[in-house]
């Protein structure tokens, strides 16, 4: 690391990158964040490590005194979850949605007259291909709320791309490409932030706090309540594809399956080629936050067991697992019960800490302790103090910023989904499965370690 001091200018700290200094040239006048980036990625590195310290005026901060400043996004992804964190973002001064993306047309308009709307004027772009989105040089970062099979492919694209990246959970449609979306962020150095967003709530934060710090005595189990059953509901026969819907490119990696209407938008949850169900849809939320409260958020269970019902043949399209219950043995000494809510021990989602000296259960909205003195304890200085954060995008902003790590990174939503991913592939071979969560492999299992990646279809690479 070295030092450079610019007379009447700004103190720049930067690094050595194979070799090569990287360093800011800036002139009088104030560089943005996207002509650093640009400047950086030139100066050699497919590694690209970022100043400690760059000054608020090239990356942005309180008190913005120039548009060009703020934060610029494109939306990828415009469905109801998608269009809600594009609202959230055009809500935040600081930041300049210039671009969305969606396969349907309808989606796609009716975002970008959203966006025109708020800045009074028709300058926002509408694309059917993210790969144009994510050429564009002017935008900083992008938000991801495509479905689970669509998650790994434009956030690996958007990384290679110098883009920052707001991506909603699971991070991944299987363990794979969950890997390589966390790789490709260490390579090109991009921040990334998971829509975990429990992590930004207090009660959740507090009972983690709470549970690390002793309060319930040593944890031997821990339950984590998710949804029941499939969610499906509209029409599952053969019919035309509607006009603007580009459905070959929504099936991208997918493999090739007739046009209905239940397939697409909301309903991919409950169709194993392109989501796991309930309990990918859900163990982003829940599992990770049962991993934040015992600390194991870089790593995972070495053996999962369970049973699931799945649905009967006669109801066709939506195949995910509907009734569920596995059980993750820790190294660290602890087990792990996810199961759907009718056999949840609250009888409800969220997750349940059981010790030596108690118990504390946290879901959204409520939490719940025994003895119940133990929800009025006060975390002491010297005692452990999680990652804080009250605003789950506005932390993302923050750290596209500072460059700091979020409090929903990448590998962290990798080892909570994976939870989920181990689970299905424990009930879909019906035996108990050892796993390496070091070298993110079954052990001694070919069946199960086919269970981990799958062919993408052509043209559609990582």
């Amino acid at each position: 690391m070295c030092t450079c001091n610019v007379p009447g200018r700004h103190r720049v700290v930067y690094r050595v990158v194979r070799g090569k200094e990287l360093s800011l040239l800036m002139g009088t006048r104030t560089m943005s964040r996207r002509q650093f980036f640009k400047r950086a990625v030139g100066a050699g590195s497919a590694t690209l490590s970022l100043p400690y310290f760059i000054p608020a005026g090239v990356l942005g901060g309180a008190g913005l005194a120039a548009a060009s400043d703020r934060i610029v996004l494109g939306c990828i992804g415009l469905g109801w979850m998608g269009t809600g964190n594009m609202k959230n973002f055009l809500a935040r001064p600081n930041v300049k949605v210039v671009a969305v993306c969606d396969v349907d047309v309808e989606h796609r308009n009716a975002a970008r007259d959203i966006v025109n709307k708020k800045y009074g004027n028709r300058d926002c772009a509408a694309y059917n291909d993210f790969r144009e989105l994510l050429a564009r040089e002017d935008i900083d970062a992008v938000s991801i709320a495509t479905p689970d099979h669509w998650h790994a492919i434009p956030a690996v694209k958007a990384a290679r791309r110098g883009k920052d990246i707001y991506g909603e959970k699971p991070l991944a449609y299987n363990i794979a490409e969950g890997r390589a979306i966390c790789d490709a962020l260490e390579k090109y150095g991009a921040i990334w932030q998971t829509g975990s967003w429990q992590r930004s709530q207090f009660q959740f934060r507090r009972a983690c706090e709470l549970v690390r710090n002793g309060r319930i005595g040593n944890v031997h189990t821990v339950t984590v309540g998710l949804p029941y059953g499939n969610g499906g509901s509209l029409e599952t026969k053969p019919s035309p594809v509607p006009e603007g819907f580009d459905y070959d490119t929504w099936l991208g990696p997918a493999p090739w399956a007739y046009y209905c209407a239940g397939r697409c938008h909301f309903n991919f949850r409950w169709i194993s080629d392109y989501a796991g169900g309930q309990i990918t849809d859900w163990a982003g939320h829940h599992c990770d936050i049962a991993q934040w409260g015992m600390g194991t958020e870089y790593t995972a269970p070495i053996e999962v067991k369970g049973k699931g019902v799945f649905p009967r043949a006669e109801n066709g399209l939506y195949d995910t697992i509907e009734a569920y219950r596995f059980e993750c043995k820790y190294a660290e000494g602890f087990t792990m019960i996810v199961c759907d809510v009718k056999q949840h021990p609250k009888g409800n989602m969220g997750t349940l800490f059981e010790g030596s000296e108690g118990w504390l259960y946290v879901r959204r909205g409520f939490w719940d302790a025994h003895p119940k003195s133990i929800l009025q304890s006060t975390i002491g200085p010297n005692e452990t103090h999680l990652y804080e954060s009250d605003d789950h995008i506005g932390n993302f902003l923050d750290c596209v910023r500072t460059r700091k790590q979020t409090i929903a990174p990448a590998e962290v939503a990798h080892h909570s989904i994976m939870i989920g991913h181990l689970g299905i592939a424990a009930m879909k071979l019906g035996r108990t499965l050892k796993w390496d969560p070091k070298k993110e492999v079954f052990t001694n299992d070919t069946a199960a370690n086919r269970l981990l990646s799958r062919p993408m279809r052509s043209p559609w690479r990582l």
